[in-house]
């Protein structure tokens, strides 16, 4: 079983890219459902992500863009209907 990583392989960038796209998936996904839940993991996995220099930064960007839309919708839905949750 080997520990480390092979010569020439960074598993560090790998695991930005990974978070750089899952924020873009559950940001898209937020915008459907549990967008409470799913909208501040998208934004924090994005963060994360530019933070540590991925070379997906478009989209992380988008995942960043698409958590903060979740939490508008939310709060837009929310205002909408005067209550803590919304329902279509």
């Amino acid at each position: 079983m080997q520990l480390t990583a092979p010569a020439g392989r960074r598993t560090g960038i790998r695991d930005t890219d990974g978070m750089a796209v899952a924020s873009f998936v559950l940001g898209l996904l937020g915008l459907l459902v549990l967008n409470v839940v799913l909208g501040p993991i998208a934004i924090v996995l994005a963060s994360l992500a530019l933070w540590r220099g991925t070379a997906r930064r478009g989209r992380s960007l988008l995942g960043l863009g698409l958590g903060v839309a979740d939490l508008v919708v939310l709060a837009a839905f929310m205002s909408a209907d005067n209550t803590m949750s919304w329902s279509l």
